[in-house]
């Protein structure tokens, strides 16, 4: 088992490229052709399936060059972020948090894949330190809000589908076609303010405690590598509407949250309620289009066992979360491939 992916590195302060990290080193493409010695990953995203196919075929004609002299980059330049809310299990326990007494789930969550627009300026590669956001919140017994750094900062463990061909402006992506569009996966930790979020997100949603920092892994994962870990999914009920209407397949990879050396949750992205394929299905049926280097994440996946869930308010029900100083570390894996930890210290 090893980490394979593209991105983008360099080395001692030379132009950035395109490589294909294989376990312990970075096979450098940039003799492969002109599209490889860009400083980001879009050019050759954009090509489409056939073009990925080949140089799947060819990285081996790359030049080995050690994982540690190199430094690698944000691997692609983040057109749209999108940040879904597809694990079950998550959005009931929030629901239960946030809304103590009533259902857990909001009467539209089934009926579609609820998310929200985030910002693709604050992308940063793993290892980018992370620092403590300030804003706004109110505390339960105060009668007005305050400003001052957050104190309940939290992580999310996600998966983020990276899109390689773009759409056309005003035609929906049909369901069954939505992997066309897809080159990638990444993993994806959204940091999250939730006393600025608690604030603020009414009647909008996410705004300043979503913002300052996401963090993503600095190798994207070929999707066609996960293509023998795509397995059905939970039986959704009641049935989607005919546009998202398919058979909902997930793929079963084992995801892991580590604080500070110590491994606090364990769960997989079997978990997800919501696929990738229906997720662009939602997010193009008003004709909004793709665009090559959007990011559409999971949002949190959590399982049912207490230590499965994939945000601390989850695992600490609202009780722990991120002090000055601490690192946490995601990591996933399935079968033989592994895809590139995300990393991030608070400071």
């Amino acid at each position: 088992m090893a980490v394979t992916g593209y991105g983008i590195f360099s080395r001692a302060g030379d132009q950035p490229r395109t490589g294909f990290r294989r376990g312990d080193e970075v096979l450098d493409l940039s003799g492969l052709g002109e599209v490889f010695r860009e400083p980001s990953l879009n050019a050759f995203m954009a090509q489409g399936q056939a073009a990925w196919a080949e140089a799947r075929a060819r990285v081996d004609e790359g030049e080995a060059v050690p994982l540690p002299d190199v430094q690698v980059h944000v691997p692609f330049e983040v057109a749209d972020y999108v940040d879904f809310y597809s694990s079950l299990e998550h959005a009931t326990n929030l629901g239960k948090l946030f809304r103590p007494g009533s259902d857990p789930l909001l009467p539209n969550w089934r009926r579609l894949p609820v998310g929200y627009h985030g910002r693709a300026g604050t992308i940063v590669v793993s290892g980018t330190p992370i620092r403590r956001p300030h804003g706004q919140s109110k505390p339960p017994n105060a009668d007005e809000p305050v400003f001052g750094a957050s104190r309940r900062l939290d992580i999310e463990l996600e998966l983020g589908w990276v899109i390689g061909t773009p759409s056309v402006l005003g035609e929906p992506v049909p369901v069954d076609r939505a992997l066309e569009h897809v080159f990638g996966v990444v993993l994806v930790n959204d940091w999250s303010a939730r006393d600025i979020q608690a604030w603020e997100y009414q009647p909008l949603g996410p705004f300043l405690g979503k913002s300052f920092a996401t963090s993503i892994g600095a190798w994207v994962t070929p999707l066609a590598d996960l293509e023998p870990y795509r397995v059905s999914g939970a039986t959704q009920e009641p049935e989607p509407l005919e546009y998202l209407r398919t058979e909902p397949f997930v793929y079963d990879i084992d995801l892991e949250v580590e604080l500070n050396g110590e491994v606090i949750s364990r769960t997989s992205a079997r978990n997800l309620y919501w696929s990738v394929e229906q997720q662009i299905a939602h997010a193009t049926v008003n004709g909004a289009s793709l665009r090559t280097g959007d990011l559409l994440a999971t949002g949190t996946i959590s399982g049912a066992a207490p230590d499965s869930r994939g945000s601390l308010i989850e695992l600490f029900w609202n009780e722990r979360f991120l002090e000055d100083g601490d690192e946490v570390v995601l990591r996933g894996r399935a079968g033989d491939v592994e895809l590139a930890e995300v990393s991030g210290r608070i400071t």
